[in-house]
């Protein structure tokens, strides 16, 4: 009989946790929608080097894990082809994007930022040539189709900034 009557009781308080758990679903709220525009399947573009022809890549941003990561896809079609994928996910604590970089020439690099004035930069100080410099990427001219994307430099602490990759996004046909 007890047996019986402490099962009954494990059903009653299971029953009740089930239906007063919070609704709220994790990454909900409007911060975590400030990246949606990049979502998508994206064809790229970008100037050549000095006297070369303009280059072409690809890009495919999904949204992961209950919509709390966005993970990028990168690849160009230069030979041989330069290839990466990110990881980024806003932090509340933070109140602020983080973003994880790794690619086929074995970099790995770590951006923080925020969208802000209809821009989303992120950023990350290194030393090169044992000089510290500070290194952006910057998502502007954002519209539902396109945007401008940039790789940009300062030797001067964000004083100055010296744009090292300017690529151009047009969202790909369904």
């Amino acid at each position: 009989m007890r047996i019986a009557t402490c099962f009954v009781c494990l059903l009653v308080a299971t029953s009740f946790w089930a239906q007063t758990k919070p609704t709220v679903q994790p990454c909900s709220g409007p911060e975590y929608r400030q990246f949606d525009f990049w979502v998508g399947d994206w064809d790229l573009s970008w100037p050549g080097a000095s006297g070369q022809p303009q280059q072409h890549g690809h890009n495919a941003i999904t949204r992961e894990l209950n919509d709390c990561v966005i993970h990028e896809h990168f690849s160009t079609s230069a030979e041989p082809p330069f290839q990466g994928a990110s990881l980024s996910m806003y932090s509340p604590t933070l109140g602020k994007w983080q973003q994880t970089w790794v690619d086929n020439q074995g970099s790995y690099l770590d951006f923080v930022g925020e969208f802000k004035e209809g821009q989303l930069i992120l950023s990350r100080e290194s030393t090169q040539s044992g000089k510290r410099i500070v290194q952006r990427m910057v998502f502007k001219n954002i519209k539902p189709d396109s945007l401008d994307w940039s790789w940009e430099q300062s030797d001067d602490g964000g004083a100055t900034w010296k744009v090292m990759w300017p690529i151009h996004y047009v969202r790909k046909k369904p």
